[in-house]
């Protein structure tokens, strides 16, 4: 009897243990929820420590995400150790799988390796200490499986680390992502998109330093939030990330921390560049602290995005649209049309003269009265110096907040219900320009007015919002007026 204990006992302890953290990250629902801290610049001998604990305790609390990301600058004051062991303690008490990213100043109090070798005998560190051939640390991918197949990788975090500072100072005040690091990510996209059947998988990448193309999105109509610091602390070189990110198609957007007065998250060829929101009460900066919520959809290359304080939750981002709750709250509603059309279509009337802008077509000779599918210049009789006025009823699926862009050669304005929305027009080269409305559900009138000086005509008009991907107005959409 003796012995069979005995081997029962050593078959137990030969059997790997399956931590909390070591659980497969998944979709619940068609949901991931992420929790992003950052610079929470910890001071284990400060009494702000306990407000920070208190910020990152109810954010975690109203919020419930899949997993919580540190984007660096973590602890950057003596002791190192203690400092960690309670910032660990945090997460642990709250049982939250997280990961965490180095920041400039992580370095500065303890060594990396240091650093990971504590964080990985956290049975809630989700994280690696990442590979030895190339530069930085804890540089992971972290995969998220499926609601209903656990085999299948529906999402993919990349936890990168953007280093210190650069060896010349011509370079700016921060470091990069090296190219090592850069030849990485893209050596394990390429596998993942291959084993995806050719499709990439959609992927956020997070890490603390901002990339220079931040510079790119803040003031854009697809921005929200603010950028109290006056700057982006960038580096002052273009680093190739971004375009990796472009070329590899796999990630959605990417979220850094650094500049604490930086909130803004905006779009930029597709790609969301993100702050997240200062977590730290000893970290400088006037913003409210608390972090940022990345929600992801399982099967889309979608999330939303918002602050969470202990105080509330701010305006939610939609990407990919750009669309945000504030748009759908602030912005007053055209209501639908009482109209019933029977037949889909555009109608339109032709003219021919010299144009400079659009509002001389009403004054012009109209040659032609007509209908067709949809917005066309193709069957103008002439290359150069004419024009359209195109009418239509548009189909709005649901309330909501919808972006319509034209892009044309030469001029051309998109009304809604006699609402300017785009103004693209004057003699130009082949350009976009876009423009939003809120519309309550059902027919809106849609005017077009356009117009081709010399060389080069071009005509496409589009729609995107929340639930719709942007596009050139379908067919359906669009009826005869009565």
């Amino acid at each position: 009897m003796k012995k069979i204990f005995l081997l029962a006992v050593v078959l137990l302890l030969s059997v790997p243990v399956i931590l909390p953290a070591r659980e497969k990250l998944s979709f619940k629902d068609g949901k991931f929820k992420i929790v992003q801290f950052t610079d929470m610049h910890w001071d284990n001998k400060s009494p702000n420590c306990a407000q920070t604990t208190a910020t990152i305790q109810a954010v975690l609390k109203v919020e419930q995400p899949d997993i919580a990301l540190l984007t660096g600058d973590v602890v950057t004051a003596s002791p190192g150790v203690e400092g960690w062991k309670a910032v660990i303690r945090i997460f642990e008490d709250a049982e939250m799988p997280f990961a965490v990213m180095m920041g400039n100043h992580d370095a500065e109090i303890l060594p990396k390796e240091d650093i990971y070798n504590m964080l990985l005998q956290s049975p809630y560190y989700i994280g690696e200490k990442g590979p030895d051939n190339i530069k930085g640390s804890g540089n992971c991918i972290l995969p998220v499986y499926g609601s209903k197949d656990k085999q299948q990788i529906s999402a993919l975090l990349y936890c990168l680390d953007s280093n210190d500072y650069p060896t010349l100072k011509e370079y700016g005040a921060y470091d990069w992502v090296h190219f090592d690091e850069i030849a990485w990510y893209r050596d394990q996209s390429t596998k993942y998109t291959q084993n995806n059947g050719g499709k990439p998988i959609p992927a956020l990448a997070f890490f603390h330093i901002p990339l220079l193309e931040y510079n790119q999105v803040w003031g854009a109509s697809t921005t929200l939030g603010v950028m109290n610091d006056g700057a982006v602390a960038s580096p002052a070189i273009n680093t190739g990330l971004f375009a990796s990110f472009i070329e590899m198609g796999d990630v959605m957007g990417a979220f850094t921390g650094h500049d604490h007065d930086n909130d803004f998250i905006g779009i930029d060829f597709g790609i969301a560049l993100a702050y997240g929101r200062v977590t730290g009460a000893d970290a400088y900066g006037d913003l409210v602290r608390g972090g940022r919520v990345i929600e992801l959809t399982e099967g889309e290359r979608a999330f939303d995005s918002w602050i969470r304080t202990p105080s509330g939750k701010e305006y939610t981002y939609y990407y990919p649209s750009g669309l945000t709750s504030k748009d759908e709250e602030t912005m007053t509603y055209l209501p639908a049309k009482n109209v019933k059309p029977k037949k889909q279509g555009v109608a339109y009337s032709y003219y021919e003269g010299k144009f400079k802008h659009t509002d001389q077509i009403a004054s012009a000779t109209k040659l032609k009265d007509g209908t067709m599918k949809n917005f066309s210049i193709a069957e103008a009789p002439v290359e150069d110096y004419f024009a359209y006025d195109f009418r239509t009823l548009i189909k709005i699926p649901e309330d909501g907040v919808y972006r319509f862009y034209t892009f044309s050669d030469d001029g051309s304005k998109l009304l809604i219900d006699g609402q300017v929305v785009v103004d693209n027009d004057g003699s130009h080269s082949a350009r976009q320009a876009k423009g939003t409305v809120a519309l309550k559900a059902g027919f809106h009138e849609l005017k077009i007015l356009y117009f081709e000086s010399y060389m080069g005509e071009m005509l496409e008009v589009g729609i995107s919002s929340r639930h719709i991907k942007e596009s050139v107005i379908p067919d359906d959409m669009l009826y005869l007026p009565e």
